[in-house]
Order: structure tokens, then sequence, then C-alpha cells
């Protein structure tokens, strides 16, 4: 009962700690690497990314990951329509021989 109402506790008072995890990526790059411009250039272009598209660097990424699918379905969809259309023509004009 007593590690319910601590778990309980620490959820409740850490639950504003979720907006900060944007500087989880810059702090992990100085901790393994120990260069602290290679994460503030890192962390700035980022912000400088979103600020001016309104998305962020993994946001622009899955959208063009997506684009690409919606791509690859739409050209599919043609080479199968054209497919059955070049079949369908040469049997008619197999039959007109």
């Amino acid at each position: 009962m007593r590690k319910i109402i601590i778990l309980t506790y620490c959820f409740i008072l850490l639950n504003g700690c979720a907006q900060s995890t944007a500087l989880i990526g810059p702090a992990i790059t100085v901790g393994n690497t120990g260069n602290v411009m290679q994460a503030s250039l890192s962390y700035g272009s980022n912000m400088a990314i979103k600020q001016s598209t309104g998305k962020t660097p993994g946001e622009h990424v899955s959208s063009y990951v997506e684009e690409k699918k919606e791509e690859k379905k739409l050209r599919k969809e043609i080479v199968n329509y054209l497919e059955s259309h070049i079949s369908l023509m040469r049997k008619k004009l197999s039959i007109k021989k």
C-alpha cells in the first residue's frame, strides 16, 4: 500500500517534467562526447527549424517517409492498371486476328 501511495505521489509531482524532455538529446550528446558546442548547435538548429517550419526534424522525416509510401502505392496502382489494360488490349487484338 505504501508503494502505491509513493508512486501516485511521484506521478503527480513529476507530471510537469515531460515539457523539458527536449533538452535530453543535447544532454546525452554532452555526456557521450563532451562536446558542448556540438550539442548546442544541434539544439539550436532543431529549435530554428521548428520555429520556421512548425515541425521538428523528426516530424519532417516521418512526413517524408509517409509521402514516399503514398508515392509507392500510387505507382503500384498505376502499374497494375496499365498492366491490366495492356493485357486486355492484347486479348482484343488477338481476337480480331
